[in-house]
């Protein structure tokens, strides 16, 4: 699940200016389409600019965004007349339909942020590499460690386990899990993530097979070990000080 940023002018729910989107987990925050808005923007992993009206405004959002360091990827909405005059040169990274189906939104939404991270971890050898605990997962070697011994995962397993660990201590259900492992078109059951979980923690070992904790009634999260999780705590208590402070 991603947090993406709408950009529109219109009065509508995000799911009159992009009605695919309200088919999809992610989280979307609306925003005027103002540059304005830009300046106290909460952080994203993707940024849509609604270009059904007034696409000559949303050209010039689009530049204006570049102009201002970032790299979030941004996606252009468009109607089909809008399609025939859109040009490279105006900043966006790709172009959708309005009507485009969730799948295919999906796809581009993936793939944008895809590039981005590509990118970014080219810039950063370390970059494909999360630490949680004794937990270790290398995304460009399909490799994971815990305590240093090599886990035989499947492609499923290793993908679950990289995913949990990249979001600590946050829970997720059974469904958003097989929308983020196992992708938007797959059909099986939810059955499927418990089988992938308990095989999962066969692999830990009996010592380590707590840090894939059950939410009752409500799903798995990946548990942060006692020391990581108190150093979590404290830096939020800190942070959460200087802003009352500032």
């Amino acid at each position: 699940m991603s947090t993406l940023l709408l950009l529109t002018s219109a009065l509508q729910p995000s799911a009159e200016v992009l009605p695919g989107l309200a088919l999809l987990g992610h989280q979307v925050k609306i925003l005027p389409s103002e540059g304005s808005a830009l300046l106290e923007a909460p952080d994203s992993d993707l940024l849509l600019v609604d270009g059904r009206q007034d696409l000559a405004h949303a050209r010039d959002l689009c530049r204006l965004i570049r102009t201002t360091g970032t790299d979030v990827p941004v996606l252009l909405v468009v109607t089909e007349g809008g399609l025939a005059v859109v040009s490279h040169d105006w900043g966006m990274d790709d172009v959708v339909l309005h009507t485009c189906g969730p799948a295919e939104l999906e796809a581009r939404i993936k793939l944008a942020i895809g590039r981005l991270n590509a990118r970014r971890e080219a810039a950063d050898p370390d970059a494909h590499v999360i630490r949680s605990g004794e937990v270790v997962v290398d995304d460009a070697t399909y490799t994971a460690k815990v305590g240093g011994r090599v886990l035989d995962l499947t492609f499923k397993e290793f993908e679950l386990l990289k995913f949990l660990a990249q979001h600590p201590g946050r829970v997720f259900s059974r469904q958003q899990l097989l929308q983020e492992v196992w992708g938007y078109d797959y059909f099986g059951g939810t059955r499927t993530v418990d089988v992938h979980v308990r095989r999962l923690r066969a692999k830990l070992g009996p010592e380590n097979e707590i840090l894939i904790g059950t939410v009752r009634n409500v799903g798995y999260r990946f548990v942060l070990p006692a020391k990581e999780s108190a150093k979590v705590e404290a830096d939020a208590r800190s942070t959460e000080s200087t802003s009352v402070d500032a």
